[in-house]
């Protein structure tokens, strides 16, 4: 079999296999590249009042449990903390997906909202799924799409270099 007809193949099959893998990649770093402009991905950050952040980590874990959606009881329950300096907001993340914004000032609440980025950005690379389908089809996808990328730009590059070398033998005949 000819190295071209062979590389059509090993191109047009593999491509099924990483289609919805690639798929899903695709849409969620389109989402993940305008998470600042889509408030439906990431609540947008709130600014917070003039002076110097005064809250302790007590009083960050007082206000989280005021904050029903947070549904914070313990410090278990918050996934991450975010410090913004130049704003002096902080972000209480909790696991249940809610954020809460703080002036961490005054320790006044400014927002409270869903984030989905951190979920759309597990499903991008996979570990939404767990260990096994992230390991198992979404690192074998890459590969493949290295493979499919390779023998795209062969079986474009092709023709062309065919082309090319016919021009200067026919020159040089």
């Amino acid at each position: 079999m000819r190295l071209q007809l062979l590389l059509r193949k090993v191109h047009y099959w593999l491509s099924v296999f990483v289609a919805l893998p690639l798929l899903l990649v695709v849409v969620t770093g389109l989402l993940l590249q305008f998470k600042k402009q889509l408030p439906w991905v990431q609540p947008p950050e709130q600014r917070a009042a003039q002076g110097e952040p005064v809250l302790g980590l007590g009083e960050i874990l007082a206000i989280a449990r005021g904050v029903p959606e947070l549904e914070v009881a313990e410090w278990s329950d918050v996934y991450r903390l975010e410090y913004r300096p130049n704003r002096r907001m902080l972000k209480v993340v909790a696991a249940s997906g809610w954020e809460a914004q703080l002036d961490a000032t005054s320790g006044e609440l400014l927002q409270v909202a869903y984030r989905r980025s951190d979920l759309i950005e597990a499903l991008h690379d996979g570990s939404w799924f767990g260990g096994v389908v992230h390991y198992g089809v979404f690192v074998p996808a890459g590969v493949v799409l290295l493979v499919l990328v390779a023998t795209g730009l062969y079986l474009f590059f092709l023709p062309i270099v065919r082309r090319a070398r016919r021009r200067v033998n026919a020159k040089v005949a």
